[in-house]
C-alpha cells in the first residue's frame, strides 16, 4: 500500500510520467483550489486506495497541479478530482481502463517506450492507400483470422493487402472514445458508437481492439505498435485518423470526463453567453485547438503517435476546425502551420479533412499539407452517373485538381482522390441505392448525407438479375478505373474492391453486425473479378509513371506531340466535347520512361459511341488493355485484341488502349 510518506512535489510535466523510482502525476487545472489524486488497486473497488491532496503551495506551478508517488509501478490506475468535480480521467493518459462494475473509467500509468521501427516515406503520388476499420475489416467469423476484430487479426491480413497492391493504411481511429449513444435499432437494442470519432482524451490507445482483453494493464499500447511494426516489415505506410476538433464531452448537457473540469474556456469555443458551445464539429462541441494550452497539447499528442507509436502520419478528421479562433475564424497563422513547421512533425505525413459546419476550406491547407478532396468524389460519382455540365470539372480533377493546389505551390500529390469513403455510401451501395436507408441507426433516417449522387439503375437494393448486376460492376470499374488514372494520390475504401455491402445505410456509426463486417465468402463467391479488376489497375498505375506524375500535366493539342504529357479527344481527335450535354472524353497519355502511349476514353452515355484513335506508326499498334464493358477481362494483358482506326465503346464504359514499342519493357 501506498502511504503519505510516499509523496513529494513532483514536476509540471503533464500526465503520468513513470520512472523507476515512481510515478509524477500533473495536470492542468486553473482557478482550481482543491486537486486530489486517487490511486485505485483494483478495478473492482469503488472508492481509491490511497488519496492524496495537493498543496498549492507545493504542487503547483502556474497552472499546472503536480505530485510525484514514490514506490508506485507501470499499470497504476488513478483519477483526478478537481473541486466538486467527479472523478476525471487524465487527458494525457496514455491508457484507460475498462468500465468499472459502476461504470467508471480510470487512467493508467504507462512508460513511453519508443517502438522499435522505422517510418516509411513515399513520394505521395507513389502512395495506393487504403482506409480501413480495425475491427470490421477480420471481425466477420469468414475473415478466418485467429483474432478477429482485433489489432492482432489486422496483422494476419497483411499478406491480402500486399497482393492488393496496398502500400499504405488510413486506420479509422484508434484513440479511445465513449461508445455510448442514446440511439436503438429497429429492435429495441442499445446501439454502440463503434467509429471512434468520439475521443476521451488525445493520448490513450483503445482497448477495443485488443486481443488481451485486460481491463487494466496496457497490452493494447503494444499491441497497435506491434501492428505498426508488422505493417513497416511489409513495406505499408500507417496513417491514424485522428480527431481534435472535439470531444467525448458533447454540449452543456454532456458528461465530464476530463476537459470541462479543467477549464472548458480554454478547452472550448463557447457562445457568448458563456453556457453554450459552439459546435461547428456537429457533435456538441468544438474543441479551441489554438488556446494557448490546447494547442501545445495537441502538438504533444502527435509528437507521441508519430516518435513513440510510430506512425508515418494523420488524417485530421474536420480539420479546418485547428485553423480557427475561439470565435470560428480563420487564423493564419494556425495550428495547422505550426504542425507542418514543427521539427519533429515536419516529415509526417499531414492529411486533411477541410471542411467542417462553419465552413468548407478545400484548398485552403498550408504547405505541407495534402486535402481529402470532396470535389474529385463528387464529380466522379456524378459523371458516372450520367450527369450533364461536368466534362471540364471531371478533367481538372483527373488532373490533379490545378486550381486547388497549384496556387500554394503544391503538387498533385496533395490532392487525395476518392469515390468513397467510411463516411456515405460503399461503392457497391453508390450503384445500387438511390436514397439512404439508415433506420436502424435509430435516428428516424434523419442521420448521414442527403446528397450521394447515387442511382439504383432500375432496382432500389441488392438484386439477383444478373443484367443489373453485370451493369453495377462495370460501373464500379469504371470508378475504379477513373481513380487510378488519376493524377495525385488515390484512396480505397476498405472493402470497396470486394463488393462490400452496407444495405444503403451511409451512416452506420453504431452498426457492429454483418452489415458493416467484411463479408470474406460473399466476396470470394461474388465479387472475386471486382477484386482482380482493381489489383491490376493498382499494378498498372506503378508500373506507369504516367499516371502518378510528381508535377503537373502538360496538355496540349494535337496529339502525338512528344513535348507534352496529355492531349485531349473527343469521339473525333482534337476535338474534346465540353459541351453542357456532353458525357464522354478521351485523352491521350505519353509515359516518357517507357515510351509507351495509353489512349483513355471514358463513355457515359445510354449509348454507344466510336472513338477515333490516334495514329501509329511503324511496328506500333494499339492494344485493348481494359475496357470495362468486357467481363471476365480483368488480366490486363499488354497482347490483348489489336485495333486500328476507330474503337467502339459500349454505353457506361471504359476504355483504355495501349501503344507500346515492342523493345520498351526491356529498356524500362
Amino acid at each position: 500500500m501506498i502511504t503519505m510518506d510516499a509523496m513529494a512535489k513532483g514536476t509540471a510535466t503533464l500526465g503520468a510520467n513513470v520512472t523507476d523510482d515512481g510515478i509524477n502525476f500533473a495536470i492542468y487545472a486553473k482557478n482550481k483550489t482543491s486537486v486530489v489524486l486517487n490511486i485505485y488497486y483494483n478495478n473492482i473497488d469503488y472508492a481509491p486506495g490511497a488519496r492524496f491532496v495537493l498543496d498549492p503551495a507545493v504542487n503547483k506551478t502556474d497552472d499546472i497541479w503536480h505530485i510525484f508517488i514514490r514506490g508506485l509501478k507501470e499499470d497504476a490506475m488513478y483519477t483526478w478530482v478537481l473541486d466538486e468535480s467527479p472523478e476525471l480521467l487524465d487527458p494525457f493518459a496514455l491508457s484507460y481502463s475498462g468500465c468499472d462494475l459502476y461504470g467508471k473509467r480510470k487512467s493508467i500509468a504507462v512508460k513511453m517506450n519508443k517502438n522499435d521501427t522505422a517510418h516509411i516515406r513515399r513520394p505521395l503520388e507513389d502512395l495506393i492507400l487504403y482506409e480501413a476499420h480495425i475491427g470490421h475489416f477480420t471481425k466477420n467469423p469468414n475473415s478466418r483470422v485467429i483474432f478477429p476484430g482485433t489489432y492482432f487479426g489486422f496483422s494476419e491480413k497483411i499478406p491480402y493487402l500486399k497482393e492488393l497492391g496496398i502500400n499504405a493504411v488510413e486506420l479509422m481511429p484508434v484513440v479511445e472514445w465513449d461508445d455510448r449513444t442514446i440511439n436503438r435499432d429497429l429492435t429495441g437494442e442499445l446501439l454502440k458508437n463503434v467509429w471512434g470519432y468520439n475521443p476521451l482524451g488525445f493520448f490513450a490507445v483503445s482497448k477495443k481492439y485488443s486481443g488481451s482483453h485486460m481491463p487494466t494493464t496496457h497490452e493494447e499500447v503494444e499491441e497497435l505498435k506491434n501492428l505498426v511494426r508488422e505493417l513497416h516489415n511489409n513495406g505499408i505506410e500507417v496513417i491514424l485518423d485522428i480527431v481534435y476538433n472535439h470531444t467525448a464531452e458533447g454540449n452543456k448537457n454532456g458528461p465530464v470526463y476530463n476537459f470541462k473540469a479543467m477549464d472548458r474556456e480554454e478547452f472550448y469555443m463557447l457562445e457568448e453567453n458563456g453556457a453554450d458551445y459552439k459546435n461547428y464539429s456537429g457533435c456538441g462541441n468544438t474543441f479551441n485547438c489554438n488556446g494557448k494550452t490546447a494547442g501545445p497539447m495537441i502538438l504533444a499528442s502527435l509528437r507521441y503517435w508519430y516518435e513513440i507509436v510510430g506512425v508515418d502520419g494523420f488524417r485530421f478528421d474536420l480539420a479546418s476546425i485547428l485553423g480557427k479562433d475561439v470565435n470560428g475564424q480563420w487564423l493564419d497563422p494556425s495550428l495547422l502551420d505550426a504542425i507542418a513547421r514543427d521539427e519533429v512533425l515536419k516529415n509526417a505525413r499531414l492529411i486533411s479533412e477541410s471542411w467542417d459546419m462553419g465552413g468548407y476550406h478545400l484548398g485552403d491547407m498550408p504547405r505541407g499539407w495534402s486535402e481529402w478532396n470532396g470535389k474529385y468524389r463528387d464529380v466522379v460519382r456524378r459523371f458516372v452517373r450520367g450527369d450533364f455540365e461536368l466534362i471540364p470539372e471531371l478533367l481538372k480533377r483527373i488532373f490533379g485538381s490545378p486550381d486547388l493546389f497549384k496556387k500554394d505551390d503544391r503538387k498533385p500529390g496533395a490532392s487525395i482522390n476518392f469515390v468513397t469513403c467510411h463516411d456515405g455510401f460503399t461503392m457497391l451501395d453508390l450503384v445500387s441505392y438511390s436514397t439512404k436507408h439508415n433506420l436502424n441507426n435509430g435516428e428516424n433516417n434523419n442521420d448521414g448525407e442527403n446528397q450521394n449522387f447515387s442511382a439504383n439503375w432500375g432496382e432500389e437494393g441488392l438484386t439477383s438479375n444478373p443484367r443489373l448486376r453485370a451493369l453495377r460492376k462495370k460501373l464500379i470499374k469504371n470508378m475504379f478505373l477513373i481513380l487510378l488514372i488519376s493524377q495525385g494520390t488515390p484512396m480505397i475504401r476498405m472493402g470497396d474492391e470486394l463488393g462490400h455491402t452496407q444495405y444503403g445505410n451511409n451512416n452506420p456509426y453504431c452498426q457492429d453486425n454483418f452489415s458493416t463486417w467484411i463479408n470474406w465468402d460473399r466476396a470470394y463467391a461474388n465479387f472475386w473479378d471486382i477484386h482482380e479488376f482493381v489489383k491490376h489497375m493498382i499494378a498498372l498505375r506503378k508500373k506507369y509513371r504516367i499516371f502518378r506524375k510528381s508535377d503537373y500535366l502538360e496538355i496540349e493539342n494535337p496529339a502525338g506531340d512528344a513535348a507534352y504529357d496529355v492531349a485531349l479527344h473527343g469521339v473525333s481527335l482534337n476535338a474534346p466535347d465540353f459541351g453542357r450535354t456532353s458525357l464522354s472524353i478521351a485523352f491521350t497519355l505519353y509515359d516518357r520512361d517507357t515510351d509507351t502511349r495509353f489512349h483513355i476514353a471514358l463513355n457515359s452515355y445510354h449509348s454507344p459511341l466510336t472513338f477515333m484513335l490516334p495514329p501509329v506508326s511503324g511496328e506500333r499498334k494499339w492494344r485493348v488493355l481494359v475496357d470495362t464493358a468486357i467481363e471476365r477481362q480483368e488480366d490486363f494483358s499488354e497482347a490483348g485484341e489489336v485495333i486500328l482506326d476507330n474503337y467502339t465503346l459500349a454505353s457506361n464504359s471504359c476504355l483504355i488502349l495501349m501503344d507500346k514499342r515492342p523493345e520498351a519493357d526491356a529498356k524500362a
